[in-house]
């Protein structure tokens, strides 16, 4: 057993309170490498921000369990060398699908977990909730459950249709699991292609997808049932176009890939959403630059040749997403 106060890891509990009640988000930034790490600490220390270093079960088989534990660690210290005296940093995982899961991180030293047994029938979610709630609060650490189903694609999880969160089992559900916050479903979807052209309409200037507008309606009546208690956003990458673009440009092919737009994920963020999940708009930043580097250096083979661009660009998107769109620069 691993305690996540011993690699010098918070939960989740503190700054979701002052998030809710300082009206901003925290970043929850997915990472399956050294350098979307680096990037994730640096732009969290160059801004004051808290941050939610997440993995899923995919890419936490990808990284090693072990390995895992000392990035986080590492990470820590490596916050403190870059001047933060004392980091704010939650190592999460995002979609768990098994108690069995969810134990054996805890006993890792992650410091919050989610459970997400959205696709089971109400009683069968809530069950599987609680029993994680009450092995993960022996240890103080958090726990995220979903109610209500996302649509699209991202690692493990997907499905082929959303179902809004009913306002009207919040309090139930939420009361039952005893869980410390709520994914919520209000229209974000996984990956990079949040919605198909036919959902969305076209801007007739740019001929860009103009994707259908959030669920605020269920939001604001859920906020309503559950009063100050923490709420999160998955699927919240915005899939720039800029990225987008550079991506096409040098190689790739992404038709149409759209995603929330930036002014509703403010919005959300000034609300009980506290947590904002994004993981797509990190991919894109990579593979953008990595493409643009090697076609324009044809030559080059060294890794760290290409991965320094690629950690730059990322960097750069986790500072604008903490400042213009969280709001959780200068909270430390």
């Amino acid at each position: 057993m691993v305690s996540y106060k011993e690699l010098g890891l918070v939960n989740t509990k503190e700054m979701f309170a002052k998030a809710v009640k300082g009206g901003y988000a925290i970043p929850a930034f997915n990472f399956n490498t050294m350098e979307q790490m680096q990037a994730i600490v640096q732009a969290a220390v160059e801004t004051k921000s808290p941050v939610i270093m997440q993995v899923s079960k995919g890419a936490r088989n990808y990284a090693n369990a072990t390995i895992l534990r000392y990035m986080a660690q590492g990470a820590v210290e490596y916050a403190k060398e870059l001047g933060c005296a004392n980091p704010q940093i939650v190592l999460h995982l995002d979609h768990g699908d098994s108690f069995e899961l969810c134990k054996d991180c805890i006993d890792m030293g992650f410091s919050s977990v989610m459970i997400d047994g959205s696709s089971l029938p109400y009683e069968e979610n809530i069950a599987l909730a609680k029993k994680v709630v009450d092995y993960a609060h022996q240890f103080d650490v958090t726990v995220e459950a979903e109610l209500g189903v996302l649509a699209g694609v991202e690692d493990e999880v997907s499905s082929a249709v959303s179902h809004y969160t009913k306002p009207e089992e919040v309090v139930d559900f939420a009361t039952r699991t005893g869980c410390d916050s709520l994914a919520i479903s209000i229209g974000t979807s996984h990956g990079a292609y949040k919605f198909t052209p036919a959902q969305c309409t076209r801007d007739p200037k740019t001929g860009k997808l103009v994707p259908p507008p959030l669920a605020f309606d269920v939001l604001s009546e859920i906020e309503k049932q559950l009063p100050g208690f923490p709420i999160v956003l998955h699927g919240s990458s915005s899939v720039p176009q800029d990225e987008v673009d550079t991506i096409n440009k040098f190689g790739g092919k992404l038709p149409d890939a759209v995603g929330i737009p930036e002014e509703q994920l403010r919005k959300a963020s000034e609300s009980a959403v506290c947590k904002i999940n994004i993981d797509s708009d990190s991919r894109l930043a990579m593979t953008a630059a990595i493409r643009k580097y090697l076609a324009e250096n044809p030559s080059h083979f060294d890794p760290r040749q290409y991965l320094k661009p690629a950690r730059e660009n990322m960097k750069k998107m986790y500072i604008h997403k903490i400042v213009n769109v969280l709001g959780s620069n200068d909270k430390l």
